[in-house]
C-alpha cells in the first residue's frame, strides 16, 4: 500500500518546514506568501530554523490581540467552541486546545495560511472577534512561522520570564505632551527583550493621561497618573507626572520647627505638582476634627472652651496624648479593626461574638503591637469562648476563605480571582492561590453546642497531622508557600500557620507594613495613600509612595505601635490644615494639600445625635441562625453605636447611613456615599426629630429648669452652636438668631429651640468631619 507524499509531509516538523520555503519561493497560495518575513533579509540565516518559544512568543501575540481575554476565548466556557486560558495562565492547556483539540483542526503546518487560527483572525472567514490580526503583520509572521515549525509545545528548559520594567520609569510632563513608553523582559538566562510590541498598557488616572495600545502616553490634565504595564501576567507601572500651571511662592512651602517627615514628603509632592498648601485651621476646628477622628465623639463646650483659650504651644500635644489614653479611644479604635476581623452576629453565635470582641478590645486596650495581633489570629487555636481569636476561623471555613481573607485583611490583596486563572490585575498566580491556601488545609474544627437564643456553644479549632489541598487544574497539592514566601515540605509536622504568620509580619514584608499604614493615615486624614485601603496592588500605586513607605519603616522601627503612628500623624501640619480650598488648590483631591471633608461614619454620626439631644439610642440584635434575638436584653441602654459588639442590629438608621455589615473583608462594606434616602432621613425622619421632642431630651430639660419667658437667649444659642458644631456662632449668626427668638412666642420658644437644634444638626457642618 503506497503512502501519498503529502502525508508524509504533514506528519514531519522538518519536511512541514521544507514545504513551507518551497511553497513561498514558487508564489504560494495566499495564506503561505504571508507567513514571509519581510525582514528576513537582515536576520542570520540561522533565525529561521530557530524554534518559536510558545510561552514566550506565541502566547504573548494570542494577549496581545485579545484573543484570550474575558470577553473572548478567555471566557470560562470559552467561545465557539475553543477555549484558551485566561490571559495565557496555562500554556500547556492552550497548547493542547491550539493544536491537538478536534484532531488538530486549528493547525494547518504544511500550509500556515489555511490554519483556522490565522484565518478567522485574518477575517478570511467568518468570525465573531472582527479583524484582529493583519496578513502583513509580524504577529501574523510570527504564528505562521512557528505553525510551520510543527507548532512545538513548551518547553522547560527554553528561557524563563523573571521580570518586566518599563523605561522611563518615571516622567514628568506637561499638557498636551506626549511620552512613548518602552516595555523590556527579562529572562533567567541574563538576556532581556524589548516586548512593547505585545504588552498591553492602560491608565490608572485618564483625565490625567491617557495611554494607546502603543504605549503612547497623552497628557489631558495636571495631576497625577500611573501607566499600567501588562505582559505574560506580569505588572509594573510608570508613573506620569504634570504640574499644574500656576506659581506658588516658595515661602508657601516653608515649614514650622515642629514639622515632621510627613510634611516633608507632602510638600515635596506639593512642590512637584505646584500646589499650594492651605495654611492651619483654627482651633475650634481642630478639637472638633481631632476628638472624631481619635474616639469618635465630638468634644463637650467646655472641652472646646478651655482648648482655643489656651495660649500654650504645645496644647495640641497634650490634647493628643490625652486622647490616646481615653477609654473612648479603645472603643473607637475596637469598633474599627472589627470591620476588618469580621465580627459579626449574623454569622457567630452570641457568646462567640462577645468573646471575640472582648479579646480584640483587650489588644486594643493594652495597645498590643499590630504584628502580634495578626500573628496570634492567624495562629489561633483552642476553645471560641476561651480564645476569642479563634472565631476569626469560624468565619472562614475553608482554606481557600482563610487565604484571601488574611490576604485582604492583613496584606491589603485581593487573591480571589486567582482561585480560577491568574490573577488579571496582579502577578499572582493560580499555583500561588493553592499554595496560599494549602498552609490551612489542616485547619480543623469541632462542635458547636447550644442553641443560638442563649448562645453557649462552644467551637474548638485544632490542627490536623495531614491533608492538602489538591489545585483543580493540575489535580495535586501545590507545596504550601505564603506569597512571595519560601515552600515548607508536604511532611512538615508543625502547625504550617506559624510559618506563615513569620513571613506575613516580617520586616521584609512590604505588603503588612504598607497596608495598616495606610489604613490608619486614611482614618485620619480623609483618604488613603491608596485607595481603596485595602487594594494595594501594583497597579494601584499611592498618591505619595515615598511617604508611605517611610510611614511603613516608621512602624517597623517602633514595633508597630499604632498609637505611635498615631501620635505622629496627628501632630503633624499636614493634619492641622483647613479644610477650605484656596485658588492654589482646589483641583487637588488626593495630595493633602488641604484637609478632606467626609460625611461621619454611621455609628459616630448616630453617637453624635444622641450626644447632643441628650437622648441614647435603644439596640436590639436581630438574628443567628433563624432565632429571632430582637427580645434579649445583650445591650444596656446607653450603650453608644461605637461600642456595639457587631453589626447584626436592627437599625435603620445605621443601615442607612452605610455602616458595615461585616459580610465579607473589604472596605467596600462600608458605604460613606450620600444618597437621597440620607437626606430625606435626616429632614423628616424619626431619629432627630424624635430625639429633640423626648421628653428627656437636653431641649425638654431646658425648659423644666427654667420659665421660658426668662431664658437667655444669648446663653441658649452660644450653647447650642458649642454642643452641635463645637464653635461660638459668629456675630452675624448670633444677631440673627437673636432677633428671630425676639419674635417667637412664649408657649412656641421650646418649638424653636427644636428647630434651632435641628437646624445645626442637619448642617453640613455638623454631619461632615472638617
Amino acid at each position: 500500500m503506497s503512502i501519498p507524499f503529502f502525508s508524509i509531509v504533514r506528519s514531519s516538523r522538518l519536511f512541514a518546514f521544507v514545504w513551507l520555503v518551497i511553497a513561498i519561493a514558487v508564489g504560494g497560495s495566499r495564506g503561505t506568501v504571508g507567513a514571509q518575513d519581510s525582514r528576513a533579509a537582515d536576520k542570520k540565516e540561522t533565525d529561521d530554523t530557530e524554534l518559536i518559544d510558545f510561552t514566550n512568543e506565541v502566547l504573548p501575540v494570542i494577549s496581545r490581540l485579545g484573543c484570550n481575554s474575558g470577553a473572548c476565548h478567555g471566557a470560562l466556557a470559552g467561545k465557539g467552541g475553543f477555549r484558551l486560558s485566561l490571559n495565557g495562565y496555562d500554556p500547556s492547556g492552550d497548547h493542547f486546545n491550539i493544536t491537538k483539540q478536534f484532531q488538530g483542526r486549528r493547525i494547518e503546518s504544511a500550509d500556515p495560511g489555511r490554519s483556522l487560527l490565522l484565518i478567522k483572525p485574518t477575517g478570511r472567514v467568518a468570525h465573531k472577534g472582527g479583524l484582529r490580526l493583519e496578513e502583513d503583520s509580524d504577529n501574523y509572521r510570527l504564528l505562521a512561522k512557528w505553525i510551520a515549525q510543527g507548532a512545538p509545545s513548551p518547553d522547560a528548559k527554553n528561557k524563563q520570564l523573571v521580570s518586566i520594567k518599563v523605561e522611563p520609569a518615571q516622567v514628568k510632563l506637561e499638557p498636551k505632551q506626549q511620552q512613548t513608553f518602552h516595555v523590556f523582559a527579562l529572562y533567567n538566562d541574563g538576556t532581556s527583550k524589548d516586548v512593547s510590541a505585545w504588552a498591553k498598557f492602560s491608565s490608572s488616572n485618564t483625565p490625567v493621561a491617557t495611554v494607546d495600545e502603543n504605549g503612547t502616553a497623552s497628557v489631558v490634565a495636571s495631576g497625577e497618573a500611573s501607566i499600567v504595564v501588562w505582559y505574560s501576567s506580569l505588572l509594573t507601572v510608570a508613573a506620569v507626572q504634570v504640574p499644574f500651571e500656576q506659581t506658588i511662592a516658595p515661602e508657601a512651602y516653608q515649614l514650622s520647627k515642629n514639622a515632621n517627615f510627613i510634611d516633608q514628603r507632602v510638600n515635596d509632592k506639593l512642590r512637584q505638582l505646584n500646589l499650594e498648601p492651605s495654611p492651619r485651621c483654627d482651633d475650634a476646628t481642630f478639637v472638633r476634627r481631632v476628638f472624631l477622628d481619635t474616639i469618635g465623639v465630638l468634644p463637650t463646650p467646655d472641652e472646646v472652651t478651655k482648648f482655643v483659650s489656651d495660649d500654650s504651644p504645645t496644647k495640641q500635644k497634650r490634647l493628643i496624648d490625652e486622647l490616646l489614653e481615653r477609654d473612648e479611644f479603645v472603643d473607637y479604635w475596637t469598633h474599627k479593626w472589627s470591620d476588618i476581623f469580621l465580627i459579626n452576629g449574623t454569622r457567630l453565635r452570641p457568646a462567640a461574638v462577645k468573646a471575640y470582641y472582648t479579646w480584640l478590645r483587650k489588644q486594643v486596650a493594652e495597645n498590643r503591637p499590630w504584628d502580634q495581633i495578626v500573628r496570634d489570629v492567624v495562629t489561633a487555636q483552642g476553645k471560641s469562648l476561651e480564645n476569642g481569636a479563634t472565631n476569626f476561623y469560624a468565619l472562614h471555613q475553608s482554606p481557600e476563605e482563610m487565604a484571601e481573607n488574611v490576604s485582604q485583611a492583613f496584606l491589603g490583596l485581593s487573591i480571589g480571582c486567582a482561585k480560577c486563572h491568574n490573577h488579571p490585575l496582579e502577578k499572582w498566580t493560580n499555583d500561588q492561590y493553592y499554595a496560599m491556601a494549602n498552609l490551612f488545609s489542616r485547619v480543623r474544627a469541632k462542635g458547636w453546642g447550644g442553641d443560638a437564643r442563649n448562645g453557649d456553644g462552644i467551637r474548638t479549632l485544632f490542627i490536623a497531622d495531614n491533608g492538602e489541598l489538591v489545585q483543580p487544574l493540575t489535580g495535586r497539592p501545590q507545596p504550601p508557600t505564603p506569597l512571595d514566601g519560601t515552600p515548607l515540605p508536604f511532611d512538615h509536622s508543625g502547625d504550617r500557620r506559624v510559618h506563615l504568620a513569620k513571613w506575613l509580619t516580617a520586616d521584609s514584608n512590604p505588603y503588612f507594613s504598607r497596608s495598616i499604614a495606610n489604613r490608619v493615615w486614611a482614618n485620619f486624614l480623609g483618604k488613603g495613600l491608596v485607595e481603596q485601603v485595602d487594594d494595594m496592588r501594583v497597579s494601584n500605586p499611592a498618591s505619595n509612595e515615598p511617604l508611605l513607605n517611610e510611614l511603613a519603616s516608621f512602624l517597623i522601627k517602633n514595633d508597630y505601635d499604632l498609637k505611635a503612628l498615631m501620635r505622629l500623624i496627628l501632630n503633624s501640619e499636614s493634619y492641622s490644615r483647613s479644610s477650605i480650598t484656596i485658588p492654589g488648590n482646589k483641583k487637588d483631591d488626593r495630595f493633602y494639600a488641604r484637609y478632606y471633608p467626609r460625611r461621619l461614619m454611621a455609628e459616630v454620626l448616630l453617637d453624635a445625635i444622641s450626644q447632643v439631644s441628650e437622648v441614647p439610642t435603644p439596640f436590639t440584635r436581630v438574628r443567628f441562625d433563624g432565632a429571632d434575638l430582637r427580645n434579649t436584653k445583650e445591650y444596656p441602654l446607653g450603650t453608644r453605636a461605637i461600642e456595639l459588639y457587631d453589626s447584626a442590629i436592627d437599625s435603620k438608621f445605621l443601615a442607612t447611613f452605610g455602616r458595615n455589615a461585616r459580610d465579607i473583608v473589604c472596605e467596600c462594606e462600608r458605604s460613606n456615599k450620600p444618597s437621597m434616602v440620607q437626606v430625606l432621613h435626616i429632614a423628616n425622619g424619626t431619629t432627630i426629630n424624635e430625639k429633640l421632642q423626648h421628653k428627656s431630651s437636653r431641649v425638654a430639660k431646658m425648659f423644666s429648669a427654667e420659665d421660658p419667658t426668662q431664658l437667655d437667649v444669648q446663653k441658649l444659642i452660644d450653647e447650642a452652636y458649642l454642643v452641635t458644631l463645637a464653635r461660638e456662632p459668629t456675630e452675624t449668626e448670633r444677631q440673627r438668631l437673636s432677633d428671630v427668638f425676639e419674635e417667637v412666642q412664649p408657649d412656641q420658644r421650646r418649638e424653636a429651640v427644636e428647630d434651632l437644634y435641628w437646624s445645626l444638626m442637619s448642617s453640613r457642618e455638623f454631619l461632615f468631619q472638617h
